[in-house]
């Protein structure tokens, strides 16, 4: 008998497995989770519906946009919301961006384990490049808390498309480099060749999906099998593999890395203009009707919603307060304006915020491992009477005993690394 973690530095001090060896291979093998417990699912809870994005940062803090999107489409699917086309292009790119630096992160740590640092280094480095532009993005680098119910934090910056190519360059660059040193590498391909092997029918049978399912031999991608956002409008293809093993699963990434370079320039070539989130319809300022009243313009009174503070609803004749804003003002409006933060205040504040219609509903979207789905129940409050969430990499690490019995103990590193387990997700 043997632990191997959760203080093994391949397990990452959040995975153990309890080994049962014969000399150097497995006979057995229990996989125990649960040492990074977020409790995401009961913390959001007690949260209103905006103020959930930020826990879904945590869930893969690798690629924390598209849990951010994710969780947003959910919630809008629930309440019926349809964001501008504008901002489900931003979404686009976020999720892309995020796709690629998590691949980059899997492929590089991977590399490292197995001893080759160079490609650690040159894809880390390529990373950082996206990193940056993220961050001009969002103004943070992992932890972006990027969606608001309804659209997003901001518009794209001035100049982004451009940084976005420039970094495009290096990421390609980065890429190549991999796959001169790793590819055709003789020490490489001979642990990763013919290890960590699932068949077809085991990963559809454990609900596996993401690369690790692709590298079998199935072209399951959400983005193609059920289009959302403006995924359908993209020419772009699922990389797949044949024999389920860790040198296909790294095969794999590698090319959907290209293919999500692929569809962020598509995306900066088919932007449209506008607006990047919901705003209220024909809405003014109650100042502003008032001085429509004075220079005689009351046949258009009626035709407006007033904003005004919910104190002042049914005050004053003629003025209708609006129906409830589906998407939080930008920081800009917050911190410069009255109106701004007055709004943010009631959108945040429990009791008074967003409220979505009684229901439940479940929508998901293809993460970097897989289909990252939430099951989202609402009681008509300001917050989720319940929300479950569908992490791709649970499903994987349900098999992985399955997968390294009768592997040799080294075997497990590589494998290991393939699935890509992010804690965040897999303990909610």
């Amino acid at each position: 008998m043997l632990n191997m973690g959760p203080s093994h530095p391949s397990m990452h001090g959040v995975v153990r497995l309890v080994l049962e060896l014969d000399g150097e291979r497995i006979v057995a093998c229990e996989t125990e989770i649960g040492y990074l417990h977020r409790a995401f699912e009961k913390h959001a809870e007690s949260e209103t519906w905006n103020n959930v994005v930020p826990w879904t940062d945590r869930l893969n803090y690798v690629s924390p946009l598209i849990n951010n999107v994710g969780y947003a489409l959910a919630v809008e699917k629930l309440a019926d919301i349809a964001v501008p086309e504008r901002g489900q292009y931003i979404r686009v790119i976020a999720s892309e961006l995020s796709r690629v630096t998590d691949h980059l992160t899997c492929v590089a740590a991977t590399a490292m384990e197995l001893g080759s640092l160079t490609v650690f280094l040159y894809l880390i480095k390529a990373r950082e490049c996206l990193y940056q532009q993220v961050d001009n993005l969002t103004g943070a680098r992992v932890t972006t808390a990027f969606t608001r119910i309804g659209g997003v934090k901001g518009d794209l910056p001035a100049g982004f498309a451009d940084k976005c190519r420039a970094a495009f360059a290096e990421v390609r660059s980065a890429v190549s480099e991999a796959d001169k040193l790793l590819t055709r590498n003789r020490i490489f391909m001979d642990r990763v060749e013919g290890t960590g092997v699932i068949s077809k029918e085991d990963a559809v049978a454990y609900g596996i999906t993401g690369p690790f399912l692709r590298s079998t031999g199935v072209p399951y991608d959400v983005r193609r099998a059920h289009p959302y956002l403006v995924y359908d409008r993209f020419d772009f293809d699922i990389p797949v593999g044949s024999t389920g093993d860790n040198y296909d699963r790294y095969l794999c990434r590698l090319a959907e890395i290209e293919q999500s370079l692929r569809i962020l320039e598509q995306a900066f070539s088919q932007i449209p203009d506008g607006k990047h989130s919901l705003e209220p319809a024909e809405m003014k300022h109650a100042y502003e009707l008032q001085d429509m009243g004075k220079h005689g313009d009351t046949e258009l009174i009626q035709k407006y919603a007033a904003k005004v503070d919910q104190t002042l609803e049914g005050m004053t004749a003629g003025v209708r307060a609006p129906n409830r804003w589906s998407s939080l003002p930008t920081k800009e409006q917050t911190y410069t304006n009255i109106e701004g933060l007055m709004n943010h205040f009631e959108l945040v504040m429990w009791s008074w915020g967003i409220k979505i219609p009684p229901g439940e509903t479940y929508g998901a979207v293809e993460g970097a491992n897989g289909e990252l789905g939430f099951h989202a129940v609402s009681d008509g409050s300001d917050g989720p009477y319940r929300l479950r969430c569908r992490p791709p990499c649970l499903f994987t690490m349900a098999a992985l005993s399955k997968i390294i019995v009768g592997a040799q103990i080294a075997d497990i590193v590589p494998t290991f690394g393939s699935v890509n387990m992010i804690a965040g997700e897999l303990d909610r």
